[in-house]
This record gives C-alpha cells, sequence and structure tokens, in this order.
C-alpha cells in the first residue's frame, strides 16, 4: 500500500507548490506581465491540486517550525508588490457572519501572494529537507490551511489577478500592467 506522504497526488502538489515558491522567489527578474500571466495559471492549479492530496488522520504533533523568516516574508512581498505597484490594493466585500452585513475592506495582492508563499515554502522545505516523520503532519496542516484561509486567500487574489491581466486593453504597454 502506497503512503500518503509519497502518493501521487502528493508528488505533484509538492512540485507546483515548489514552483510557485520559486515563480515568487524570482519574481524581480519578470515582467508584471509574465508574473501575472504565470500566477493566473499556477493559482488555480495550486487550488485544484491542494483538494487532491490525500486525508491524513493525525494530530499534528510533528509540524515543525516555519522555514519562512519575516525577512523572507516581506522579500517576496515588496518583489510583487514592485511589479503590482498600483494594482497591488483592491477593495473587496466581506460577509460577516456575527453582524449578518457585508462591509467593504482593502486587500493587498502581494500580501495574499505572500501568505500564500508562507504556506507553500514551509510544506515545501519538510519534502526538501526529507523529513519523512514530519511529512504526515505537514500535509495535514497545509490541508487545514488550505480549509481555514489558504483557499480563501487564493481565490481572493486569483479575482484580482484577473481584474488586472484582463481589464487592460491589449494592446497596453508593459508598464501599465
Amino acid at each position: 500500500m502506497e503512503t500518503p506522504i509519497y502518493a501521487r497526488e502528493t508528488l505533484e502538489f509538492v512540485a507546483v507548490a515548489a514552483e510557485y515558491c520559486a515563480l515568487m522567489e524570482q519574481c524581480g527578474q519578470r515582467t508584471e506581465k509574465e508574473f501575472v500571466g504565470t500566477l493566473l495559471k499556477l493559482l488555480p492549479l495550486l487550488y485544484m491540486k491542494v483538494q487532491l492530496l490525500p486525508e491524513l488522520d493525525t494530530e499534528g504533533t510533528l509540524v515543525p517550525d516555519g522555514q519562512v523568516t519575516e525577512d523572507d516574508y516581506n522579500f517576496v512581498r515588496d518583489a510583487a508588490f514592485g511589479l503590482l505597484h498600483e494594482h497591488d490594493e483592491y477593495e473587496m466585500l466581506v460577509w460577516d457572519e456575527d453582524m449578518q452585513t457585508e462591509e467593504s475592506r482593502w486587500c493587498s495582492v502581494s500580501e495574499g501572494l505572500a501568505d500564500i508563499y508562507q504556506a507553500l515554502r514551509n510544506f515545501v522545505a519538510v519534502y526538501q529537507q526529507r523529513l519523512e516523520p514530519c511529512m504526515p503532519d505537514a500535509l495535514w496542516q497545509l490541508r487545514d490551511n488550505f480549509e481555514l484561509y489558504l483557499g480563501q486567500t487564493m481565490l481572493d487574489t486569483l479575482r484580482q489577478l484577473h481584474r488586472i491581466r484582463y481589464s487592460l486593453p491589449d494592446n497596453a504597454d508593459e508598464k501599465d500592467i
């Protein structure tokens, strides 16, 4: 019987997550149009792949400490902001369950991308370091984070990236994106 930590779906997710992390770590080497275009392909793939991950019954006791430092997070967020600049902030309507009302709040694409990066980079690090005893708990943590906030962050960020990409005329200059 195949172990969930090395299931085909898990390894495919690790590969896509590593690709996202590499993109974010090197986004300064891309144009705005390339960056947004790649994210519009990667985020839906990540969203789909995380849903295919095997479910694990674990207590999460061996989840390693996060690998992403505050400096790493800020580097990724600042690099993404440098590409998106005036398109980074957007207004989003949020439903408040307690108040049964909808409220408006300002969000940041670069912060959403950095939040996604942090969760994925911490997960990928466990696989890169081959920490087999920690892999089931890291997998469980990732699925849990996806259900709690990561999935919604991916969708919200993707929605704004779609607006950025497709609200501009086809002949827009690279600097306009």
